[in-house]
């Protein structure tokens, strides 16, 4: 289901109290059932020695969540300062960090690696002489080019702009080499929101293969494989959940026949965002506005401020509305930004609405949040975290009219060209 059963009713228990205290539009996260997810995942990997979930940080970068995460034992994936510096704000350094960024500079280089370092993963053969220093252990995100399997959403690999070509991938390890680096990890993320299990079985299998390539050909290990994120979540009642069990023996079972034959394994990685939290986060809106004209609309107090997915992508995001059920209407549901795509379902079923209602907007808790912008003037709304013992707390104050205009003030600075 979108969005756990359990959640949906622990919060609609609640829903009139917080609706009445914190006021809409909000973003709201389930702690429990964030932890139960965290806890399914290190299961069913327990059986790889050294396995580690590096969370998304693009996916919801709340240090309320991040904390709960860490919590878990799990690391950090990183694409910007920061998301870096938020991370270690929170105690993570070094080993804790993954920092995998593409078209990146080298005082982006010089801040990642900082004092405190973190596991450099580069994304290009030419950034291994752009690293001011090259650290002991280096990663390389590897892009095959081709593969086995496809997924839809990610694209064809050779069309996109991430990685280190295959052609190109045994003269960078060379090149990192010559600069000093002796440990190595290697990575690769091809998928997006994939519920197929078997494809990413299929990337351990290619890494797995891809690490007893290089490692005959340049007499090295490999500490790990990160076999990147992209585990999909069922945003439909009708979609089934990615088999987590079943993609964990597989994949274990490749590790230890890795082993049987190198009488070694290395540690495996994993980088989702989207599995993690994405159906532990509910965006709550008001109905404030109904208009008939050719369609049915259903105006909301949210727009795509606050949830971008349906409007960029086309995304499906499930849609209930509190103490109401059926489906009696036919509607799009809108918000108030001046582009027409600012909707949140066009022609969806839904009980018969009124102004007043409270509509729940199901898995935001993975690019909601996190993709938000300020076009039209339009503001953010405020996050919370339901607790597991039932609280529920202000992680992130919505924005306000003086941060839309914070930086316009600044020293003047004026350059005479003559």
């Amino acid at each position: 289901m979108p969005a756990s059963a359990d959640f949906q009713q622990r919060l609609e228990t609640r829903l009139n109290a917080i609706v009445a205290h914190f006021g809409t539009p909000f973003h709201i996260y389930d702690e429990k059932g964030i932890k139960l997810t965290c806890n399914e995942l290190n299961r069913a990997f327990s059986g790889i020695p050294g396995f580690r979930e590096f969370f998304a940080v693009k996916a919801l970068p709340n240090p309320s969540v991040m904390h709960i995460l860490r919590t878990q034992g799990f690391g950090f994936d990183c694409s910007s300062i920061p998301e870096l510096m938020l991370s270690r704000r929170l105690g993570a350094s070094g080993g804790d960090i993954m920092f995998t960024s593409a078209n990146t500079s080298q005082e982006e280089y010089v801040e990642a690696l900082g004092d405190e370092g973190c596991l450099l993963n580069l994304d290009d053969i030419s950034f291994v002489a752009k690293v001011p220093k090259m650290p002991e252990l280096i990663c390389f995100r590897y892009n095959p080019g081709s593969r086995r399997t496809g997924n839809s959403i990610i694209g064809n690999p050779v069309e996109a702009k991430y990685g280190v070509a295959h052609d190109q991938i045994l003269e960078a390890y060379r090149r990192a080499i010559v600069r000093g680096a002796a440990r190595f990890g290697l990575h690769s993320m091809l998928a997006s929101n994939e519920r197929k299990y078997s494809y990413m079985v299929e990337t351990a299998r290619m890494l797995l293969e891809l690490a007893e390539w290089i490692s005959a050909e340049l007499s090295i290990q490999f500490e790990f494989i990160n076999i990147g994120g992209g585990l999909g979540i069922p945003y439909r009642p009708e979609e089934n959940r990615l088999d987590i069990q079943s993609m964990a023996r597989e994949i274990t079972a490749l590790f230890d026949a890795f082993k049987e034959r190198h009488g070694y394994a290395p540690k495996m990685y994993m980088e989702s965002g989207r599995y993690i939290t994405g159906p532990h986060g509910i965006l709550v809106t008001r109905a404030i506005n109904r208009k008939e004209i050719y369609r049915n609309y259903v105006g909301v107090d949210a727009c795509m401020s606050a949830l971008m997915r349906p409007g960029m992508y086309g995304a499906y995001h499930h849609i209930t509305v509190a103490g109401k059920s059926g489906a009696e209407e036919i509607v799009d549901v809108m918000g108030s930004l001046c582009e027409n795509n600012d909707k949140f379902a066009i022609q969806r079923s839904l009980p018969a609405t009124q102004d007043g209602d409270i509509l729940l907007i199901h898995d935001t808790g993975a690019h909601g949040i996190a993709m938000g912008f300020n076009y039209n003037g339009k503001l953010r709304p405020k996050e919370l975290l339901l607790r597991e013992d039932g609280a529920v707390e202000l992680i992130r104050r919505e924005e306000r009219v003086e941060d839309y205009f914070a930086t316009l003030e600044f020293e003047p600075d004026r350059l005479e060209l003559g």
